[in-house]
């Protein structure tokens, strides 16, 4: 009998997770990217490649040293924000780890669209 992985949403440091819990007491368009990032990790919980998963030549060579990553994933927010992570597990456990989030603009440039 097949048992399902338990999954996870985790923010890859303490800085990061800081960041997202800031949001929640910032301006009204920091309250709203917080929600939607909230409902997003409702949704990797769920299915963690829910996402769109990144073609590896897009890849930030920043991303690679910094987090030593084997896949990339692109989860679409509204008001054109994108949740960038990345996925991880072992035989009990799925991460889905959070690297960051930006706006569309921001992604553009990191990703030399």
């Amino acid at each position: 009998m097949k048992t399902k992985k338990q999954t996870s949403v985790v923010f890859i440091d303490q800085k990061l997770s800081h960041d997202y819990s800031k949001l929640k007491s910032g301006t009204d368009q920091d309250k709203q990217l917080y929600d939607f990032i909230d409902r997003a990790t409702d949704d990797l919980k769920k299915d963690p490649t829910c996402g769109i998963k990144i073609p590896r030549d897009r890849w930030p060579k920043g991303y690679i040293k910094k987090y030593q990553i084997t896949n990339l994933w692109k989860y679409d927010l509204p008001n054109s924000w994108r949740l960038i992570y990345t996925i991880a597990g072992d035989k009990v456990e799925i991460l889905a780890i959070l690297l960051e989030w930006m706006s569309h603009k921001e992604y553009e440039r990191r990703f030399n669209y």
